[in-house]
């Protein structure tokens, strides 16, 4: 029976360019998918993604760790991840942890994720060390999205959140802004993942190179969600005297502030502008200004990462460099110069 590195032996490719030609990925140019497939069609092979795993002992299956199903950014994630799979025949096993330190402890003690998965995803989902020695030890393909926590072997996607937000915070320092405030993430919230650690650091790095010292009393945290957004801005309102700007860690948090300011009677962006990250799908209805990340483009290459490795390339697997995706900046109408007093 022909197999798949019999083609990539008559094609001159790799196993993994065989997998993805045959898939229609654009990652292959035009004369490898027509060299591929014509050696695919004189060798009369059909790819059996099902045949494949059962003489392999495989379960068809990857597993998806998310902290929170419900937000946009892993919403997104999961979408082209499992679009991704399920292009190449494989299943999706989705592990939502909502929020809770209690589930992803018996996700990693009980629930024997090498017996019901090939590889394994984890979204933003930060591990500690005892973790990554479970995972380790189970000799799991893995890749990680949007996380802080390395683990040895497993390449990671992300983007650079400390320019992210250095990106948002010279945006409004080039507007003229001098007093920026910036709401993030609860660091003390179970599951509290590490991105907005990051765009805090970015956000203070940016203050800095723009001669301004960074004001602990302009610094909010709460839920990474539209209602912290309000919980923030409220806060925010409080103290005196006002910023005339706001960072907000992403996007949720941003479009809660705005409309938080608004009950108040404040107009955005002639009292006090917003920016986010993200470039949520609701951003350009409410014309917030924002640094965009490529969350779909995460949950997809991740997606091809674990492929590439399941098809016979680990040893470039667990080589990868992280892939770190671009961002740009993306200008609405909740951002202006300040009022002049």
């Amino acid at each position: 029976m022909t197999r798949i590195d019999d083609v990539a032996r008559l094609a001159g490719v790799s196993t993994a360019t065989v997998s993805r030609a045959l898939r229609g990925l654009p990652t292959v140019s035009a004369a490898t998918r027509a060299r591929v497939l014509a050696a695919a069609g004189q060798l009369g092979y059909t790819a059996s993604p099902s045949a494949s795993r059962l003489a392999g002992g495989r379960t068809g299956t990857i597993a998806v760790v998310v902290p929170w199903i419900t937000r946009w950014f892993f919403g997104t994630v999961i979408a082209a991840a499992e679009e991704t799979l399920q292009q190449a025949g494989y299943d999706m096993l989705l592990y939502n942890l909502g929020g809770e330190e209690n589930a992803r402890q018996r996700l990693l003690r009980t629930t024997n994720l090498h017996k019901r998965a090939d590889a394994v995803m984890l979204v933003a989902t930060p591990m500690n060390a005892a973790d990554v020695e479970t995972l380790i030890g189970g000799a799991l393909t893995g890749v990680t999205v949007s996380s802080g926590t390395v683990v040895p072997g497993w390449p990671c996607v992300r983007i650079d959140d400390v320019t992210a937000a250095r990106t948002a915070v010279r945006h409004l320092v080039d507007l003229g802004h001098r007093r920026i405030a910036h709401i993030s993430g609860d660091s003390t919230e179970e599951l509290a993942y590490t991105a907005h650690l990051d765009r805090r650091r970015g956000y203070r790095e940016e203050l800095r190179a723009a001669g301004i010292l960074p004001d602990p009393r302009l610094d909010v945290e709460a839920p990474f969600t539209v209602d912290g957004g309000s919980i923030a801005a409220a806060e925010l309102l409080r103290r005196a005297p006002l910023p005339t700007a706001i960072f907000a860690a992403c996007d949720e948090m941003a479009m809660g502030a705005m409309a938080t300011l608004r009950s108040a009677g404040l107009r955005v962006p002639e009292d006090i502008s917003v920016i986010g990250v993200d470039d949520h799908d609701l951003a350009v209805v409410v014309g917030l200004s924002t640094v965009a990340q490529p969350a779909a483009d995460q949950g997809r290459v991740a997606a091809d990462l674990l492929l590439d490795a399941l098809c016979g390339r680990p040893d470039a697997h667990a080589a990868a460099t992280p892939v770190i995706l671009p961002t740009r900046l993306v200008v609405r109408g909740s951002t202006a110069p300040p009022r002049a007093d």
